[in-house]
């Protein structure tokens, strides 16, 4: 079986972000945001600052339509030969999404094809 890649990141039950030290041991993340200045922000302020946020696309009403769209998903479990999945994970998070493109990929040509 493929080794996994090892957690760095972890959220404790009470919300804390902590990091693995290279001892193994973990420390708090330090929170950067400055959550007394959002705080007195209007909800028009947020989204002027949002908006022009470069890294950060808008989520306008496009966006939240597409989702409507998914279908829903069903928990299953699967066997699959181990270099298959090692070819998935090799990618790291999202390996079962990639899988489930792939199917979808297949049950549309399949569909296609009649």
């Amino acid at each position: 079986m493929a080794s996994a890649k090892p957690i760095i990141f972890t959220r404790l039950a009470d919300g804390t972000l902590v990091r693995r030290q290279s001892d193994g041991s973990f420390r708090p993340i330090r929170d950067k945001s400055d959550r007394a200045r959002l705080n007195r922000m209007t909800a028009a302020q947020i989204e002027r600052m949002a908006a022009s946020d470069p890294n950060h696309p808008a989520l306008d009403e496009n966006f939240w339509g597409a989702v409507d769209n998914l279908p829903h998903k069903e928990a299953i479990s699967i066997k699959l030969d181990q270099d298959v999945l090692a070819f998935f994970r090799k990618d790291g998070r999202g390996y079962q999404t990639r899988i489930n493109s792939v199917l979808r990929r297949y049950m549309q040509a399949r569909r296609k094809a009649g």
